[in-house]
């Protein structure tokens, strides 16, 4: 497993590497330019300097290279001068946003956490519903709590969260007054009351996209319990003398666990992109919404280093969901 893993992690730097590039050219083709918004009265030499200074002025090739590279390596040095309050940055040539002319991966950094309060915990949440119900919903098919819980994951495939969030807001806090309507995002937890503040806030935004993770992982859960739960080794297993809840908790949920491993891993990347929407909802200060005006204002910079994040979570995310593969099925060995 360790040899698979290892191996499996250098041949995802050449597949970065051209994912990368292609992301890079594509977004070169874009139409646009950032001193499209400086004013006509300033001078063109002023103008010029300011390409420069964006990193406009030289040629692609050379440009890639100063993106790629400060992504893989002043990020980390990024982070440790976030944290601690250091210089190593100081004098790197760094990547420079056309909306805030700051550099990238300096606000990329400042987005994440709140991104990961709302995302990671919105993603936790609904496994945790999502997985108990379509485990009972199999077993017991056909029942009441089956039709229900039936009738709900449609109801949460049916509705895009740009109208399952304005929704709650409505109901939540401008009619009931609840959950406020807004996401704080400079709010600071330090002790007991600032922590309900800040679970007060997230209710909302992390359960319109909690809804849509049940509804997706409880029918896969359920439609994989199903095909085991009709298999031989079900049938001998239960002719053995075994207890019910040892049969359907350890040897059918293992079993079915597999496609569903999938599903999860590969939902981490689409989860980010399903925030985009439900941040700029609740006004999340988070990558998302950073995506998202970036677009509009047109930032190439911004938009490729985070094309990128999403990319290096699908392939990241693809490795973990073979791992787990051996570490679930006895049958599958990679060494």
């Amino acid at each position: 497993m360790l040899t698979f893993t290892i191996r499996r992690l250098i041949l995802s730097i050449p597949t970065l590497l051209f994912i990368s590039l292609v992301i890079f050219l594509l977004l070169q083709l874009a139409p646009g330019d950032p001193m499209a918004q400086v004013p006509l009265t300033v001078p063109p030499e002023v103008k010029e300097k300011m390409r420069e200074a964006l990193g406009l002025g030289q040629p692609i090739h050379v440009q890639y290279w100063k993106w790629i590279v400060q992504f893989f390596w002043i990020e980390p040095q990024v982070l440790f001068d976030h944290w601690f309050g250091t210089s190593f940055a100081e004098g790197k040539q760094r990547v420079i946003s056309w909306q805030t002319r700051s550099p990238v991966m300096d606000i990329v950094v400042q987005r994440i956490p709140q991104t990961l309060w709302v995302v990671g915990l919105s993603y936790v949440v609904g496994i945790l519903i999502a997985l108990p119900i379509g485990i009972y919903s199999a077993y017991r098919q056909y029942s009441v709590f089956d039709q229900t819980g039936t009738f709900i994951t449609m109801i949460g495939f049916s509705i895009p969260p740009f109208f399952t969030g304005p929704l709650l807001i409505v109901v939540f806090s401008v009619q009931l007054g609840w959950f406020p309507s807004i996401y704080d995002t400079t709010h600071v937890v330090t002790d007991w009351a600032s922590f309900k503040i800040q679970f007060m806030q997230m209710i909302m935004p992390v359960m319109v996209l909690a809804l849509q993770t049940t509804a997706q992982l409880s029918r896969y859960m359920r439609s994989s319990m199903l095909d085991n739960l009709g298999q031989d080794y079900v049938r001998t297993a239960r002719a053995k003398g075994l207890k019910e809840g040892a049969v359907v908790m350890v040897h059918v949920l293992r079993n079915s666990m597999i496609p569903v491993i999938t599903v999860i891993a590969l939902g981490v990347p689409s989860i980010f992109g399903g925030a985009i929407i439900t941040e700029n909802v609740f006004k999340v200060n988070g990558i998302g919404q950073l995506l998202l005006t970036a677009l509009f204002a047109n930032d190439i910079p911004m938009v490729m280093t985070l094309t990128f994040i999403f990319a290096i979570l699908i392939v990241l995310f693809n490795l973990i969901a073979d791992v787990l593969y051996g570490v679930l099925d006895p049958r599958i060995r990679y060494d």
